[in-house]
């Protein structure tokens, strides 16, 4: 079965050093919410965020929404034909249930991915179910156990969607970075077996997910 990883992922609960200070206090006295159970957003929590490490990697869990509504409402994930892991940038790893539905508004995801993070575990309708783990990228790889790892970046190899998708076997693992902007870290990047390189300009990574998946499809289905 086709793996695919959202690497380094731009989710996390804000973490300790930044809960005291204004712009975090405020949102969440306005949504009457506890700082240590929020998740980091530089749409509220920018003045916070400024100048923390790696912060152009951070703060965007929306990244993350509009990866997974891609994956979910593709027939090769209703199929079950492929597995979906989330690595954040903190070392830990959601491991997607099959056939989830999670919702289409933000903050009701927002909501649900709170609660993830808080109880490590969470059932959706009809079973439906999410797992946080304690996880770096390495110890993932070592449990898929994947025949081949391909990564897709703007520092990679010339291909295409198609191209790329002609050479994605059934075991293998997919890596797209979960974050706005940068590179993967080297620790990432040196576990691929290849990276490429799939439009001459930096596309979004839902936008990228949903055509390569709908390349691939073509491969298996047609």
């Amino acid at each position: 079965m086709l793996t695919l990883i959202l690497a380094e992922s731009s989710l996390e609960i804000i973490p300790s050093e930044l809960q005291n200070h204004p712009s975090v206090t405020s949102y969440c006295k306005r949504f009457r919410k506890k700082s240590n159970e929020v998740l980091l957003d530089n749409s509220w929590h920018f003045g916070a965020m400024k100048g923390i490490e790696n912060e152009i990697k951070r703060g965007r869990p929306d990244i993350t929404h509009l990866a997974l509504l891609a994956i979910c409402s593709s027939p090769l994930y209703q199929e079950k034909k492929i597995r979906v892991f989330i690595h954040t940038i903190n070392n830990q790893v959601i491991t997607l249930g099959d056939q989830v539905r999670l919702p289409k508004s933000y903050h009701r995801f927002q909501g649900v991915i709170e609660k993830l993070f808080k109880e490590k575990k969470t059932v959706l309708s009809d079973s439906q179910l999410m797992e946080l783990e304690d996880m770096t990228f390495e110890e993932l790889l070592n449990k898929i156990n994947p025949e081949k790892i391909i990564g897709f970046s703007t520092e990679g190899s010339d291909s295409t969607f198609e191209k790329s998708a002609k050479t994605i076997t059934d075991n293998s693992c997919i890596v797209i970075g979960g974050f706005q902007k940068g590179h993967f870290s080297d620790h990432i990047k040196n576990k691929f077996n290849q990276i490429e390189k799939l439009s001459p300009n930096s596309l979004e990574t839902h936008v990228i997910l949903s055509r390569l998946i709908y390349e691939y499809e073509k491969t298996i289905f047609m």
